[in-house]
């Protein structure tokens, strides 16, 4: 009796008599399982060949076609990229730019025969685009430094004249520039604008700059937008002309009978502005507020001081603070 296989140990195979093997695969017809391209090589001989090499040689030049255009398309992406980077990139500001000033002084100010000598069309100046623009190069550009001394006069001259006019612009109406200030905080002490980089009052470029370069002509280019201030100069200081400059503004001031200069009571006495007693220690390096007007003012006034030296009386103009706005242009 055959003994049992173990538990879990499968039977022994046994091979299968010559009757019961499997039949042997019948062979592939004659290139079956070969891809349909080599057969067709295979069967070209040299023209299958031919063809092998043409079908690579194309599909090399559609590789490069494909390659060159990607690196078209990269291309013209990378400069749209930087082009749409320099267009979001705001524009430089242009530089505190003296012929646009010249160009607004000539379009918004007028010489008139009253006190204030020259007018400004402040309404006129609020619709300005311009004048925002030069209001944007003044804060972009650089202050020369004390060393270059005509540049640095100009350009402070320049933009306490643009700030004062800056600040009637944007806080007009008014009738007076100093009723843009107050008790506490008057006008001449808050920010009036941005010169070279920083916020300025009109005080600071006046006695924090100007005054202590020792020019006291000055007095005469700075206009605060009042009628009694010496008159606006309808041209911008120039650091080539600026001593030309400065002595006409002194001069046309002096000659001025309403706020600069007049003679009175048969040459006893000279009525001047309160500029020249509010200032007198900066004309003491000058000899004084008396010799420095005996120099400079129109013949006969110059005369009289000369001739009567101390006996001549010094008096002095109420100052007029009311606005240099031309008629309905505040």
């Amino acid at each position: 009796m055959a003994r049992a296989p173990r538990r879990g140990r499968p039977p022994p195979r046994r091979a299968p008599e010559r009757d019961e093997r499997v039949p042997r695969r019948p062979r592939a017809a004659r290139g079956a399982g070969v891809p349909r391209r080599a057969r067709r090589g295979a069967r070209g001989g040299r023209g299958g060949r031919a063809r092998r090499r043409r079908g690579r040689a194309g599909r090399a030049r559609g590789a490069r076609v494909i390659h060159t255009g990607a690196r078209a398309a990269l291309a013209a992406i990378a400069a749209a990229v930087i082009l749409c980077a320099v267009s979001a990139a705001p524009a430089r500001a242009a530089g505190f730019e003296l012929d646009l000033l010249d160009a607004l002084l000539a379009a918004y100010t007028r010489e008139v025969e009253d006190a204030a000598g020259v007018r400004v069309d402040y309404r006129g100046l609020r619709a300005e685009p311009r004048f925002a623009a030069l209001l944007a190069g003044l804060a972009a550009e650089p202050a020369p430094p004390p060393a270059r001394r005509a540049e640095h006069l100009a350009y402070w001259i320049n933009a306490y004249n643009v700030l004062a006019i800056a600040l009637v612009v944007q806080g007009g109406p008014v009738d007076s520039i100093r009723d843009l200030g107050g008790l506490l905080r008057p006008v001449w002490k808050r920010p009036a604008g941005t010169a070279g980089g920083r916020a300025v009052s009109l005080d600071e470029i006046e006695h924090g700059i100007l005054r202590p370069l020792g020019e006291p002509r000055v007095h005469a280019a700075i206009n605060c937008a009042s009628v009694s201030c010496p008159s606006l100069r309808r041209e911008a200081f120039r650091a080539e002309r600026l001593e030309a400059q400065l002595e006409d503004a002194l001069r046309r001031f002096l000659a001025d009978p309403r706020k600069g200069a007049r003679l009175e009571d048969g040459g006893a006495a000279l009525r001047v502005s309160p500029i020249f007693e509010w200032f007198a220690k900066d004309f003491a390096a000058h000899g004084g507020v008396r010799a420095y007007l005996a120099a400079r003012l129109p013949r006969e006034s110059a005369a009289a001081l000369a001739a009567r030296g101390d006996a001549v009386e010094l008096r002095y103009f109420d100052y007029d603070w009311a606005l240099n706005a031309r008629a309905g242009s505040r």
